[in-house]
């Protein structure tokens, strides 16, 4: 069976490169780091190889480590001074590689500046970190005004009646085919009386769970029935107890509540319907009618949304008989050809309804506020100021909703050897947090500057300074400060 690369995710820090290597249930799990390379492989739980081979972009503290990963999630890392290790969690092992010359950015992870497909920056835990504690600080600051108006996403809500008494009614034995064409799994189907569990359909994924102490390893829908594949065979007309795993659950109907949510408004705003949807392990993809969007209706389908979420909606379910006229104002994609019985509709109130078989939470406000378009926002604004035709040497930004890392990554995209960025988040006329990045010399005489006008403080080194402001109103002084220093600079500065 032909080895497959692993997904991979990494970010950058002071001390020490990341890299999480995204495979479910691993084992035999094998990582060597030299001094510019990186060898990792493993197997997950339905037999699959992955192999991943990186030249890295620098030298790293290297110590082979070719022992099995033991460790659970949660533990400390292991790492020594000089060590470069790794740890393992259910879904993926995290690689630490310590870094042969500290406090030095690596801008790619590769050697070469060829972007494999496998391979992405995790912006989750991407942060700057040349900062100092002003900055941080204030970013803690800025984090506690954001979480006043939204909830942090925390635990799913308890649920302590999830187990569910039914009885076998058949089952036989089976093989378990894998999407990616390796070798099959052997077990069982076993069809229920009934279930609580969620066939993979529509494009969600299906439970886990287990009956009696038997995991279930797969549920499809075959026709009216649910099918569950388990490595142990079941006695036909035994009672079993079947018990869901509700973080798993859960984490669907989010996602697929608010795949609705922002279909429902990306057609209302700007007429793109959905194509597909894929609600994923790592993240979902909905795929739009438009060839792209820009900075603005992505801004703007931004805040639509969250407004939505902040606004409490109830979301609630109803069945439809087939013939009731009603179906046909439903949104839609239509029904499976062996369909029977009642139409199932999901009610965004106010907003959306929608044909749907999947799980879903009962109001928007389970779905918390989705920080993370912040960042696609961040690359969008870069791009588009980079496919200007002609350069310009100022780039100034405020926006109501971000933080440090939302300005970082624009700094990050667009680059500042030729281009001064002042670009600053908060409220428009109170507090909030400022960047200037740019050329070293000119950040480095206008930083203090600027930070007197905005009535704040920060710090900075290397071309970029960053910090707390009070006076978000002057920012009118600033830009005009910025623009009388560049028209006093020579072209050949």
């Amino acid at each position: 069976m032909a080895r497959q690369p692993a997904k991979t995710l990494w970010y950058d820090r002071p001390r020490y490169v990341y890299l999480e290597f995204c495979v479910e249930d691993s084992m035999d799990v094998k990582v060597t780091i030299e001094d510019q390379r990186l060898v990792f492989s493993c197997k997950n739980a339905d037999g699959v190889e992955f192999y991943n081979e990186i030249n890295l972009y620098a030298r790293v503290n290297s110590k082979v480590c070719t022992e099995e990963c033991g460790r659970h999630w949660g533990e400390a890392p292991l790492i020594s001074w000089q060590d470069s290790r790794e740890k393992r969690s259910d879904r993926s092992i995290t690689c630490f590689m310590r870094k042969w010359k500290e406090k030095v950015a690596w801008p790619r992870i590769t050697k070469e500046n060829i972007k494999p497909a496998w391979l992405s920056v995790d912006f989750d835990n991407w942060r700057d970190w040349e900062g100092d504690e002003e900055v941080e600080r204030a970013m803690v600051e800025q984090y506690a005004e954001m979480l006043e108006k939204v909830t942090d996403k925390g635990p799913p809500p308890a649920m302590d009646d999830l187990d569910f008494a039914t009885r076998v009614v058949s089952c036989r034995s089976a093989e378990l085919r894998l999407e990616d064409g390796g070798e099959p799994v052997r077990g069982f189907q076993v069809v229920l009386e009934d279930t609580i569990l969620f066939p993979e359909g529509g494009g969600q994924p299906d439970d886990r769970g287990l009956i009696g102490d038997v995991p279930v390893l797969r549920v499809t829908r075959r026709g009216p029935q649910a099918v569950h594949f388990v490595p142990a065979a079941l006695e036909p007309g035994a009672e079993v107890l079947l018990s869901l795993d509700w973080e798993r659950r859960f984490d669907h109907m989010q996602q697929h509540s608010g795949q609705h949510l922002i279909t429902a408004i990306a057609e209302q705003m700007f007429g793109f319907k959905t194509t597909s949807w894929e609600l994923g392990r790592q993240r979902s993809l909905i795929e739009l009618d438009t060839p792209s969007m820009t900075a603005e209706q992505v801004k703007a389908l931004e805040q639509n949304v969250n407004e939505k979420i902040r606004d409490r909606v109830p979301v609630t379910v109803r069945e439809l008989a087939p013939d009731d006229p009603e179906i046909e104002t439903v949104r839609s994609r239509g029904l499976p050809d062996d369909h029977v019985g009642p139409v199932r509709v999901v009610d965004i109130e106010g907003i959306d309804s929608n044909m749907c078989c999947g799980t879903h939470v009962s109001n928007l406000s389970d779905l918390q506020n989705n920080l993370n378009l912040l960042r696609d926002i961040a690359v969008l604004i870069a791009q588009d100021f980079k496919s200007k035709p002609a350069p310009r040497q100022l780039f100034v930004l405020h926006r109501k909703e971000g933080d440090s890392e939302f300005m970082n990554i624009i700094a990050n995209e667009i680059g500042t050897e030729e281009t001064l960025l002042f670009l600053t988040v908060g409220d428009e006329k109170e507090a909030g947090l400022f960047l200037l990045a740019g050329p070293v010399e000119a950040v480095e005489n206008l930083g203090p500057r600027v930070a007197e006008l905005l009535g704040g403080r920060g710090a900075g080194k290397r071309g970029r300074f960053q910090g707390k402001a009070s006076k978000m109103s002057h920012r009118g002084e600033v830009q005009a400060l910025l623009q009388e220093f560049l028209s006093h600079r020579s072209p050949e500065e």
